[in-house]
């Protein structure tokens, strides 16, 4: 039995289209910065994946709000605006120079303490950096939201 011409045509447009031709999907990552709780949420695909500490800017150095798509990545680098201050696993978020990044300063994770940026514990900003990597900068999107809470109050109530 043979098949009509006309029917061939769009069957293998179809085939190609959907086999030899599809992209391999990347998952949508959102990285979710509450400023009032200094918690950061990373989600992929709507699925929760992790929930950590930061600390955002100081009132003086608000960091800013709103939604934005990383532009930049690096693995070492180093501040040239606060004196050459390591910032390990960097992700730029702001032409301004905002970035999500590791920090030696662990103790002040949970509280604004920085000039700006978000600093995570050296860990958890290994393993984010990795994920944006892995998914791209292009599916990845932080959004920052909340207040700064001042300093003297503490970001999470304590016993």
């Amino acid at each position: 039995m043979r098949i009509p011409r006309p029917v061939v045509r769009p069957i293998l447009a179809a085939m190609l289209a959907t086999g030899l031709f599809a992209l391999p999907a990347s998952a949508k990552i959102l990285i979710e910065i509450d400023k009032s709780a200094q918690r950061m949420t990373v989600s992929q695909d709507g699925a929760q994946l992790y929930t950590w500490p930061v600390s955002t800017g100081l009132r003086s150095y608000d960091t800013p709000g709103g939604e934005f798509t990383p532009f930049r990545m690096e693995k070492e680098h180093y501040s040239r605006e606060w004196d050459d201050a390591p910032m390990p696993h960097s992700i730029f978020f702001t032409k301004k120079g905002h970035a999500i990044h590791g920090t030696e300063h662990i103790r002040n994770i949970g509280r604004p303490a920085s000039h700006g940026c978000v600093r995570l514990e050296p860990e958890n900003a290994r393993v984010l950096f990795a994920l944006v990597r892995q998914e791209g900068m292009a599916n990845t999107s932080v959004v920052l939201s909340g207040e700064t809470p001042s300093v003297s109050a503490p970001a999470v109530a304590r016993r």
